[in-house]
């Protein structure tokens, strides 16, 4: 178990040890947060949102905002420029039945940034603040801000921006321990999480680099973060929250089985076919193929299978298709035993 017991306070939410999954453009939509949750994150995040498309009604932006009882707690982000958008935004937010409104001030991508919004907040922390304040005004939920170390190693600006976003009335931040010119390269700089816990009051969630259940353990270990986000590990294998749980628990690294990998691809899957109806119900599988990789990763012979499953639209032939391997590695497995 990790040295210290971190306690998470956010609203009324509490939760100790908080593993949370990261808001994913294009990868933490319901169905990926209904299996992560299932597989033990303590809080999910969405996708993040325009606050521009959410306040002129735009569908596509609805659907993302779209919340199931079962995967509470759950974070709805938004992002834009616009103080009284944003509060606009967190208002229908906050209708769609979320627990907590997120942020986003730390996006990198360039159709984000060009619109003075994500990252490029960290250039402007006066509309920081000022978004902060406004959407904090408009709503009863807890409001919480994602953002990073700053623009570029010159521009360092973490404690400053966690001052502000605490001053605006934020319940939390959470910090992305890179700056936006390194996007998700390089290695992320912990060590600033325990400068801003001695600079701010609210809970500081730490988020870069956790890769495993031991980078988990690690975060909480070396420093006073109040919970820890996982973020691109978590996609194609929800199994790192299970993990992390366990080993933060008792300091063991489970192995997750075949069995295991392919019940959960299938859950996942059917999850995705069930919330996406579009184009005669094909776009969850569509949109499901690029989480073959991550689930059948180190699997013997796994890569004509991917090359297979991305080509099938049936979801019973999917189905068939991935029982009848796992059925062939388990043959293949107690063959090998008995040699």
């Amino acid at each position: 178990m990790s040295k210290t017991k971190a306690i998470l306070k956010i609203g009324k939410i509490e939760i100790e040890n908080a593993l949370i999954l990261a808001p994913m453009e294009g990868a933490t939509d319901l169905p990926f947060r209904i299996i992560c949750k299932r597989m033990g994150a303590d809080l999910v995040f969405s996708e993040f949102v325009a606050s521009e498309a959410l306040i002129r009604d735009s569908e596509k932006s609805y659907k993302k905002i779209r919340i199931e009882e079962e995967e509470r707690p759950v974070a709805v982000q938004i992002f834009g420029a616009n103080p009284r958008s944003m509060a606009e935004a967190a208002k229908i937010v906050e209708n769609s039945g979320a627990d907590i409104i997120d942020l986003n001030f730390g996006c990198p991508a360039k159709k984000v940034v060009k619109n003075n919004a994500g990252a490029a907040l960290l250039k402007d922390l006066d509309l920081m603040g000022e978004i902060v304040g406004e959407v904090v005004a408009a709503v009863e939920l807890p409001v919480t801000a994602k953002t990073r170390l700053g623009w570029d190693a010159d521009s360092i600006v973490a404690v400053e921006a966690a001052k502000t976003i605490e001053k605006a009335g934020a319940s939390a931040l959470t910090m992305h321990c890179r700056t936006r010119a390194m996007g998700f390269g390089g290695e992320a700089d912990w060590s600033w999480i325990n400068k801003i816990k001695e600079a701010v009051d609210i809970p500081v969630i730490l988020n870069g680099d956790v890769k495993s259940p031991r980078d988990a353990k690690r975060a909480f270990d070396e420093t006073k973060c109040d919970g820890v986000m996982i973020g691109r590990a978590a996609i194609g294998n929800p199994f790192i929250f299970k993990r992390a749980k366990r080993y933060l628990r008792d300091g063991v690294d489970i192995e997750i089985t075949p069995a295991e990998r392919i019940s959960a691809c299938l859950e996942h899957l059917k999850l995705s076919a069930k919330y996406k109806r579009e184009k005669n119900g094909l776009r969850g599988i569509y949109e499901f193929r690029k989480y073959y990789s991550g689930y059948l990763k180190g699997l013997y012979n796994s890569a004509k299978l991917r090359s297979e499953l991305v080509l099938m639209e049936n979801l019973d032939e999917i189905e068939r298709t991935l029982l009848e391997y796992l059925e062939f590695l388990e043959k293949r497995e107690r063959s090998d035993k008995n040699e």
